[in-house]
C-alpha cells in the first residue's frame, strides 16, 4: 500500500512540474502560476482613460527581464494605475514573489487588461506620495472591504509594496 501511495505522489509531482514548465512558455499566466510573455492582444499606443479599469479585478503583468507574466491586482486612482504586492515580509512571500526585486533591475513592463496590451514602467510608490492615503483606501475598498486602510508607512516596508504603472517613455 505504501508503494502505491508513493507512485501516486511521484505521478502528481511530475504532472505539476510538467504543467508549471509548460505554462512558462504559454501566452500569459494561468491563475496563480506565472506564465510566458504576453503575446496576444492589440498594443494600445495612446494613453487610455484608465477609469474603465477601476473595477477590473486582476490584470496580467509581464516584466521585460525576465520575460515572465503573472496575475496581479490593480487599482486606478485619478487616471493612473497602480499594482500592489503584499506579504513580501513572510518567508513564503519572499520565496513566491520575486518580481518586485526584478523590477529594480529593469522596471519596463507590459500589462494586458481585457485583452489589450500596454507598455508601462513600474515606479515604486512610497509613503511620501501625495495620494498615498487615497491609494490605500482604494486598495481597501476594492480587495479587502470594510475597516480602515493601512497606515501610509506600510508601503515603505516589505509588508506592502506599491508600484505606479506609468507610461513608458521609450
Amino acid at each position: 500500500m505504501k508503494k502505491f501511495f508513493a507512485v501516486i505522489i511521484v505521478i502528481l509531482v511530475a504532472a505539476a512540474t510538467t504543467y508549471a514548465i509548460a505554462v512558462r512558455f504559454s501566452d500569459g499566466p494561468f491563475g496563480l502560476i506565472a506564465g510566458g510573455p504576453l503575446q496576444s492582444g492589440e498594443f494600445v499606443q495612446n494613453e487610455p482613460d484608465w477609469a474603465f479599469a477601476r473595477d477590473v479585478p486582476t490584470i496580467e503583468l509581464q516584466l521585460m527581464s525576465p520575460p515572465r507574466s503573472r496575475t496581479v491586482w490593480m487599482i486606478e486612482h485619478e487616471g493612473r494605475i497602480y499594482v500592489p504586492c503584499g506579504y513580501r515580509n513572510t518567508w513564503l512571500g519572499r520565496l513566491w514573489k520575486q518580481w518586485p526585486l526584478e523590477v529594480q533591475n529593469d522596471p519596463r513592463a507590459i500589462v494586458r487588461i481585457e485583452g489589450k496590451r500596454y507598455e508601462r514602467t513600474l515606479i515604486a510608490v512610497t509613503s511620501k506620495h501625495p495620494a498615498i492615503e487615497d491609494l490605500l483606501a482604494e486598495l481597501q475598498r476594492k480587495y479587502i472591504g470594510g475597516g480602515t486602510s493601512s497606515p501610509p508607512g506600510i508601503v515603505d516596508t516589505d509588508a506592502l509594496l506599491l508600484f505606479e504603472l506609468a507610461p513608458r517613455s521609450s
